[in-house]
């Protein structure tokens, strides 16, 4: 294969090895197999353009037509001309196109549907970027400048996701680029001449010493160092810095922890809420039963925001531990406050992957298997070693605190550390946002009526509107904005409440978690995507932490925080209201009257499956699930490819042969091929300059041979030399037995790394690639002779002169 050849094959590996850092952002990803198909016709028309030879940016230009060709056929066949030429109407099915995916990205959450609007804009891009990194590196020779497309693909890749890009995406765009260079580098050697593979022999050594230093060449010993220099800022900048989540290795999910014990960073889950208020289709999420009278106060909460930096709320780096069994009290909360227990079991539907696991406030006991960790300050649990919710069915046991207007009134000053923790606030904060809470809340007598005044001018009286496409923001200059425009939705609410009663004085935080949800007819509630909320806590002593609901048309207000609060109750256990069982049940009822939003729970119409427990999903299709079962077996075997090709060889190499003379040959000429690519396996570089004898004494030296396997070696290398030199050569019995002792007495000899690598990455295995090499320069140089053959030869004409007689 020619170098350029070598460079196009790697720059289109390169480009879809970076292109799989997207797969996570877009479902199904059938759209990576079609814009590696489109770009692999783009890469050979660059191929076909050079070889012609044309001119660079004329062979640029020929791509970028068959790119726009390729896309009209995919998704504007029916406007173009004749079903492949572009034209007037092409452009603008794909601008339509283009508008229309633009519209899906800011509705759907991760992973999008595939729509023709996103599929245009995946398939175009790779393509875009494929283009550029063929033309730097292939065309213009220059691989290095190639990377930043490539960086730009997986950038994009890593920031829609929301930072959460795996490090196996990174791994394959790096071998991609990498690969790049590798290809450059051998194209720039080979034009300065041929390149020995032997080590260099430095003058006036004997002949022992010679050999005793086998280093790389110079650059091969460049590119290590550059390689693992760049390695190890890789993964040890990235720990040392607090802006970035870890390592080039972290599993990125911000936690962390043992059975004794650990930390959880700071995590932001409010990146998806939006997107999650938006959607089209309100997915099914969470489905429980409770034996709660009141269902309106089963918020379902996922994790408290307690630290405000000026940019966002966020939750603040805590230590957990194991899930005790019961909980803890919960904070704050006194016995002359009146609570009723609850019983809850939930089911989380199957594609429902959240870290954090959903459940009342505050709950006193959970039951659930997996991996997860108790966070005492928030009273959540989190899942540990990539532990989620995924499937999970849980109970929880909860108190719903029911406090008088006359407790909350009356509460006393909250402990100084905890005051001093949760009334902080940036010192970037807008004035204007504590000297609106002290106008709205003036004439207050104490911090409850404070609170429910923030809470009614937000809800009612302050002319404040509900629009989840508002763009969303959670530092001081949103709440600011927030607070002139009066637009915004749950997000805007909790945090610019929950900011403002800290300018008051009051412990705040903002609570990330889901309304009630809606009721079935089987008595069971069910939770969709859309009721994700986030609504502000606000501390009481004596009550602990205490919910407001700030947002109109969400949620519900408290009945502590209305004109007319409920009057003190002792403890007592509700009884079961909704279902005599406690656990989730998604059977149908066949009179179900396919309430609103029935359709994201599959209750209409009469193919709805009966006595199915919890929220179904049907999984992945069989193409799906064929492509994973592939994939993985890909990525099994692919490894085990050197070693399976090196045991077929040597298997063919030691097999029986004919009798010939030409077959004895063979046979010698295979079994010291097989001793000098054993000693490259291990380590020795072979030395095609060098005769047989020596080849040997450098193999023994170098290998540390002696005794039997020594002997076997010179036997083998004599064996070589008589059927190439005597006149009549005839066979040596006994080569098999040799080469398996010669390969013994290396293994014993090697470290055991050098015998895993021997075995598992063979470096003989590198005869494949130039063996595949030499095939496909035989092909092209057949193929070549052959298009000149067809090629008419033109026929030279003399002019006849008058004189000339007439044949």
């Amino acid at each position: 294969m020619s170098g350029r050849g070598r460079l196009a094959l790697c720059a289109y590996a390169a480009t879809v090895l970076s292109a799989c850092s997207m797969l996570p952002l877009v479902d199904p990803a059938v759209w990576l197999v079609q814009a590696a198909f489109l770009l692999a016709i783009v890469s050979a028309v660059g191929a076909l353009a050079r070889r012609v030879p044309l001119a660079r940016p004329l062979t640029v230009l020929a791509q970028a037509v068959m790119a726009l060709v390729t896309l009209t056929v995919v998704f504007a066949r029916r406007q173009a001309i004749g079903g492949i030429l572009p034209g007037p109407d092409v452009f603008v099915q794909l601008n339509s196109l283009l508008q229309q995916g633009s519209s899906d990205v800011g509705q759907y959450a991760i992973p999008a549907p595939a729509t023709p609007g996103i599929r245009l804009m995946m398939v175009g891009g790779v393509l875009i970027i494929g283009l550029c990194v063929d033309a730097l590196a292939v065309t213009f020779r220059s691989a290095a400048p190639a990377g930043l497309p490539l960086l730009a693909l997986y950038s994009v890749a890593a920031g829609l996701s929301g930072g959460g890009a795996s490090w196996l995406w990174f791994v394959l765009a790096a071998a991609g680029y990498l690969l790049l260079l590798l290809a450059e580098g051998r194209d720039r050697l080979a034009r300065w001449g041929r390149v020995f593979s032997g080590a260099a022999r430095p003058p006036g050594r004997a002949q022992q010493g010679m050999f005793e230093n086998t280093a790389p060449l110079a650059p091969v010993r460049t590119g290590r160092r550059i390689g693992a220099l760049a390695l190890g800022i890789a993964l040890v900048i990235p720990a040392m810095l607090p802006a970035l989540d870890g390592g080039l290795l972290s599993g990125g999910d911000g936690q962390g922890g043992d059975g004794a014990g650990g930390t959880i960073s700071a995590v932001n889950p409010l990146v998806s809420l939006q997107n999650s208020l938006n959607q089209p289709e309100d997915r099914e999420v969470l489905r429980y039963n409770t034996n709660s009278q009141d269902s309106d106060e089963m918020y379902l909460r996922i994790v408290a925001l307690d630290e405000f930096d000026g940019a966002s709320w966020r939750s603040s780096e805590r230590h957990i531990t194991d899930v005790p069994d019961p909980l803890p009290p919960p904070d704050g909360l006194s016995s002359a406050v009146g609570t009723t227990e609850v019983q809850t079991s939930v089911s989380a539907a199957g594609w429902y992957a959240q870290s954090w696991l959903p459940m009342p406030f505050p709950a006193t006991q959970v039951k659930i298997k997996g991996d997860w960790r108790f966070e005492p300050v928030g009273r959540t649990l989190v899942g540990d070693r990539k532990q989620t919710t995924r499937g999970a069915q849980y109970t929880v046991a909860s108190l719903l605190v029911r406090p008088t207007a006359t407790q909350l009134a009356q509460a006393p000053t909250p402990p100084l550390a905890l005051l001093d923790e949760y009334t902080r606030v940036p010192d970037s904060l807008p004035s204007v946002v504590g000297a609106t809470a002290r106008r709205v809340t003036s004439g207050a007598a104490n911090n409850y009526e404070k609170a429910v005044k923030l809470q009614d001018w937000f809800s009612t009286s302050g002319g404040f509107t509900y629009n989840t496409h508002v763009a969303s923001g959670s530092g001081t200059e949103a709440i600011a904005n927030f607070l002139k425009e009066k637009e915004g939705f749950c997000v805007h609410f909790s945090f610019a409440m929950a900011a403002m009663a800290r300018t008051l004085g009051i412990p705040a935080r903002v609570a990330v978690g889901f309304t009630p949800g809606e009721p079935r007819s089987d008595g069971t509630m069910s939770v969709g995507l859309r009721d994700a909320h986030a609504w502000p806590e606000l501390y009481f002593q004596g009550v602990g932490w205490t919910r407001f609901e700030p947002t109109p048309t969400r949620g519900s207000a408290p009945d502590y925080t209305r004109s007319q609060a409920p009057a003190d109750s002792p403890s007592n256990p509700a009884r079961p209201a909704r279902s005599p069982s406690a656990e989730p049940s998604a059977a149908p009822s066949v009179a179900d009257s396919c309430p609103p939003g029935a359709r994201r729970l599959g209750d209409c119409g009469a193919t709805a499956a009966a006595g199915v427990a919890g929220p179904t999903d049907s999984g992945p299709s069989a193409p799906a699930l064929i492509g994973t079962v592939l994939g993985v077996a890909a990525l099994l075997v692919l490894p085990l490819l050197p070693l399976l090709w090196r045991g077929r060889v040597r298997a063919r190499r030691l097999g029986s042969g004919g009798r010939t003379p030409a077959d004895a040959v063979a046979r010698t000429l295979a079994a010291w091929q097989e001793i000098t690519d054993t000693a490259w396996d291990y380590g020795i570089l072979p030395d095609d300059s060098l005769t047989p004898r020596k080849a040997a004494v450098r193999v023994i030296l170098l290998g540390h041979l002696d005794g039997a396997a020594a002997a076997s070696v010179h036997r083998a290398a004599g064996a070589v030399e008589r059927v190439l030199y005597a006149p009549d050569p005839q066979p040596t019995p006994g080569l098999v037995d040799d080469v398996t002792r010669v390969r013994v007495a290396l293994r014993e000899q090697a470290s055991r790394l050098g015998t895993l690598r021997a075995v598992l990455a063979p470096r003989s295995a590198v005869r494949v690639i130039w063996s595949a090499s030499r095939h496909w320069t035989r092909l092209s140089t057949t193929l070549s002779h052959h298009a000149a053959r067809l090629r008419p030869t033109p026929t030279l004409r003399w002019p006849r002169s008058r004189s000339s007689p007439r044949p």
